[in-house]
């Protein structure tokens, strides 16, 4: 496999809770319309990125990971995952607040829909001064509780709100009933899944009069009830210098998520890994280049999501300036 940066072309979602956002704060070409998420790195059937330049282009990630395997994921998530891309990144645009979710747990998941669970992790890149999360239970509660406030529609009296800022970063567990409010941009990197409950849904109607449909039980028996004393990531360094400080955000067995700030070139050695890496440019600006091709060089604004395959031994990043988040598994 060529060992060079990859960029995929976004594919955009429709959503009623969708705005104009990420054309806004993230310069993205965003058809008109209420386009509420951005799939940047995708392995999901029927929504499979699509390279976006290079030797690879128009070669779709699934159809990159049949071909190249080990070289591209690295031996370790082959063995763990198969080839079934384990991750994915998105960019949300909140103009309305979404709805009040449960995802499942990976057991749960595999019982009822053959699918993995969707462990995600937030990272917020815009919030109006009034913008709030809904993560978990102010404090624990039971199934009748929960259900009783359901019925007599106050379940947001019970569920914990949390004013955000940019850079905030939350980690959203399977079973933790959660909602983005409006006003809100985010980086999403979750488990590939897409099986979401919904709890509730403020009883919007479409235009025909209809409410979306909800999964009261399918959720009950799906959240998590007890209360964690802060749902909020709080960055834990791990190297720093003057031009550059890196932080640990996320350790799941998942994934992990890294924040990385830098004011000058930067240089991975990546010689003694074998898992490819993935970064998402959440400010500034940076130019990716591996060593094996010195020529080839990828100009990465604000909003761009880059795939360092398993077999490049060494990345260098450009810079002025800039903060990146890190992923891999």
């Amino acid at each position: 496999m060529q060992p060079y940066p990859l960029v995929f072309t976004p594919i955009y979602k429709e959503r009623l809770w969708g705005g104009q956002g990420l054309r806004t704060f993230l310069k993205k070409a965003i058809p008109d319309g209420q386009i509420g998420e951005s799939w940047e790195l995708s392995g999901v059937d029927g929504s499979a990125s699509v390279v976006s330049n290079g030797l690879y282009q128009g070669v779709s990630l699934n159809e990159l990971i049949q071909e190249f395997g080990a070289e591209l994921l690295g031996q370790p998530t082959i063995e763990r995952f198969g080839r079934a891309f384990p991750i994915l990144i998105k960019f949300l645009d909140a103009r309305l607040d979404l709805s009040i979710q449960v995802h499942p747990s990976d057991e749960l998941a595999r019982e009822r829909h053959d699918s993995f669970g969707k462990n995600e992790m937030w990272y917020i890149l815009h919030a109006t001064s009034n913008a709030k999360l809904i993560v978990g239970f102010k404090q624990g509660v039971d199934q009748e509780t929960y259900l009783k406030a359901l019925e007599e529609k106050r379940l947001t009296d019970i569920l914990e709100y949390h004013q955000v800022k940019p850079n905030d970063a939350f980690l959203i567990e399977t079973g933790t009933i959660h909602a983005i409010g409006a006003g809100i941009v985010l980086a999403e990197i979750q488990q590939t899944s897409d099986v979401t409950y919904r709890v509730y849904d403020f009883d919007r109607t479409d235009a025909a009069g209809n409410k979306r449909e909800l999964h009261t039980e399918l959720a009950k028996d799906a959240l998590n009830y007890g209360h964690k004393t802060s749902y909020k990531l709080t960055p834990k360094s791990t190297k720093e210098s003057e031009e550059s400080a890196l932080s640990s955000l996320a350790q799941t067995p998942y994934f992990s998520t890294n924040e990385l700030c830098l004011e000058a070139n930067f240089t991975r050695d990546l010689a003694a890994s074998d898992h490819f890496l993935i970064y998402i440019v959440v400010e500034g600006q940076a130019v990716f280049q591996t060593a094996e091709l010195p020529d080839f060089s990828v100009d990465a604004p604000v909003g761009t999501t880059v795939l360092i395959p398993a077999c490049c031994k060494k990345l260098r990043i450009h810079t002025n300036s800039c903060r990146l988040l890190e992923v891999f598994v």
